[in-house]
């Protein structure tokens, strides 16, 4: 791996501090996989790293605990969904080191039926972060002591951020002034979606942005 790092004005930053640590991460957890992404300025000041989901205690552990790392600070728990994976959820955890000024993302994919361990005998302020995840994308967290949605409204069904679920959802909730009363019915839509086509013939400068999967993952 590079150690240097050149800026815009070809001048080079020596980053072996950085990279160094990194490299024992890797030695610890061999399947552990990561990348930089660098600031203008040429440092690596964002890491990602990508583990197995049985890996997922033992690394945050470790990159709380170590003195490299020393990230005390769960910011975010969040995910995305690609349904064209066969572990179509992507889950990022957000570490932070205040002492160090140091960002990590701890990155594990999952499928529809299989949990990831909750990280709240670690992360205190896991607990909210599992339940908005589970509320939305509909990812099970064993272990959490409190798994309940926390966004939608009770007996909602489905999980609104997957990508298979309908823009309408299933139900609307409105006033109904001959009830006096909030009524929940089934959607009726007055017409049918409409599909439109915002692509401009003389623009074919269009890129798509398609996430690839790392592999072994």
């Amino acid at each position: 791996m590079d150690k240097s790092l050149e800026t815009n004005n070809n001048s080079t930053l020596d980053t072996s501090y950085k990279l160094e640590g990194f490299d024992r991460i890797s030695k610890v957890f061999p399947e552990a996989q990561i990348s930089f992404s660098n600031s203008p300025k040429g440092f690596t000041d964002h890491v990602v790293v990508t583990i197995p989901a049985q890996d997922l205690i033992p690394v945050l552990t470790f990159l709380r605990d170590d003195s490299f790392y020393q990230c005390e600070t769960l910011i975010d728990i969040c995910a995305s969904d690609f349904p064209q994976f066969e572990n179509r959820f992507m889950v990022n955890y957000h570490l932070l080191s205040i002492d160090l000024v140091r960002r990590i993302n701890v990155q594990v994919w999952t499928d529809e039926e299989t949990p990831l361990d909750s990280v709240t005998s670690i992360f205190k302020s896991a607990g909210w972060y599992e339940r908005e995840v589970f509320d939305l994308f509909g990812v099970f967290f064993n272990g959490n002591p409190d798994l309940r949605r926390i966004l939608s409204d009770y007996g909602f069904q489905g999980h609104p951020m997957r990508r298979d679920f309908p823009l309408t959802g299933y139900y609307e909730i409105r006033y109904d002034e001959s009830q006096k009363r909030i009524v929940s019915e089934n959607v009726e839509l007055a017409q049918s979606f409409r599909s439109f086509d915002f692509s401009s013939p003389w623009d074919q400068s269009v890129e798509h942005n398609i996430i690839e999967k790392k592999p072994g993952v």
